[in-house]
């Protein structure tokens, strides 16, 4: 019985014999492995992209939206139907332990003029409570106060992207005039930068007014009822289902709905947002990864059409071999260890491939990478297993080829 290191030895032999051919018997494996490793290092990268991008949106937060509406029309997404009422909002800040803060949210899409610009962006009518919701820092100046609220001062904060088209990159424009339908309005504060939400839109091209502002020039509203979707933030992360909770009971219980109605109001929280998102990215990723592992099963067939051209060639020497000792299994053993070094010396160059180019192009594109070395290692260990699956055929035909007749093969 021949020992494993010179069957090794033989096997590497036979490979560097024609080095071109092992190569490109190897590339299919290198290519089905270098997909597999890209594809979900580029779904890892992004689902973290998403969390960050969801979790710059604040933390603790609990969306709530007016009902959806049924009409000869049509039917309208949530937020279609008012409900939910200035009181409501009252009654959500101060009855409910559970509940930090609350703060609505009214846009519009204007344009808006500075002393040499003018952008297109989104005004914005909030509460100051709103940027303690969503976690977001001033880069310069001040917020505007419960004071601007109550008077309906026109002051403004303004986004980085908003800042940067309307006054120039690099210029502070607190203390800056701005006019939004022909009211002027002091920018008194510049957000810090926030950059894209989990769906691509610049979260920094805003113009932020007191709610009470927006109402009066912007948009009248709809007089009790509250437009918009509404920030609540709950005391913390853990007191979240319990702030939903208690939302959902008091909403149900001042609106009158019956135990078997529907509510007339929606909610949801960032995690099912997370969640949703991650979920699509996900299957996203195992598709793509699935048609790559189709190339993986090529550069397996390709191993072992290349072992039986192997088989065919070399007859004479396994009838040699055979002729002066060798045992079927070490003959079996050669070619099987011929067809893994082919398989695993393919997956280590494949995660190479993917992890080089995923990054090259990551960088280019301006993706997030996330190589998981379980996934690496999976991606080697199933490429070891398909070197050893498409070669155990010609191995077996090697071995139990007849000594006789393979000496007399020419």
């Amino acid at each position: 019985m021949i020992s494993a290191g010179e069957t090794l030895r033989l096997a590497a032999r036979a490979l560097s014999r024609n080095k071109m051919r092992s190569f490109l018997t190897a590339l299919g494996i290198i290519i089905g492995v270098g997909a597999v490793i890209f594809m979900q290092s580029i779904g890892e990268g992004a689902k973290a992209r998403v969390r960050a991008q969801i979790e710059s949106a604040g933390t603790n937060i609990v969306m709530l939206f007016s009902g959806s509406s049924q009409g000869p029309g049509g039917r309208g997404g949530a937020g279609s139907q008012p409900s939910i009422t200035w009181e409501d909002l009252r009654a959500i800040q101060t009855e409910l332990s559970s509940v930090a803060a609350v703060a609505p949210q009214m846009n519009a899409s204007q344009p808006v003029i500075s002393e040499t610009n003018t952008w297109n962006t989104q005004i914005t009518g909030t509460t100051p409570d709103y940027f303690t919701i969503r976690n977001w820092p001033m880069s310069s100046g001040a917020m505007f106060t419960a004071s601007d609220q109550a008077g309906a001062a026109k002051n403004a904060v303004i986004g980085q992207t908003a800042a940067d088209n309307l006054f120039g990159p690099g210029v502070d424009p607190v203390g800056q005039l701005i006019r939004i339908r022909d009211a002027p309005f002091t920018i008194i504060g510049v957000l810090e930068r926030k950059g894209q939400n989990a769906m691509g839109q610049d979260q920094d091209d805003v113009v932020f007014i007191p709610l009470s502002a927006f109402q009066t020039r912007m948009q009248r509203g709809l007089g009790k009822f509250v437009p918009g979707r509404i920030f609540v933030s709950a005391v913390s992360p853990e007191a979240i289902p319990r702030a939903r909770n208690e939302i959902t009971q008091l909403l149900r219980e001042r609106h009158r709905i019956g135990a078997n109605d529907e509510d007339d109001f929606s909610t949801s929280t960032m995690a099912e947002m997370t969640s949703m998102l991650t979920s699509t990215q996900e299957t996203v990723t195992l598709l793509l990864s699935s048609i790559a592992l189709v190339s993986l099963i090529v550069g397996g067939i390709g191993v072992m059409n290349i072992m039986l051209v192997s088989v065919t060639e070399r007859t004479r020497e396994i009838g040699i071999r055979m002729a002066v000792g060798a045992q079927p299994a070490d003959i079996m053993a050669q070619f099987l260890i011929e067809a893994l070094v082919l398989a695993t010396v393919g997956g280590a160059l494949g995660v190479l491939f993917g992890v080089g180019f995923g990054h090259i192009l990551a960088g280019k594109l301006g993706w997030t990478m996330a190589t998981r070395t379980e996934i690496v290692v999976l991606a080697l260990a199933v490429s070891a297993g398909v070197g050893v699956i498409f070669g155990l055929y010609p191995a077996r035909k090697a071995s139990r080829l007849d000594p006789i007749e393979a000496l007399r093969y020419e």
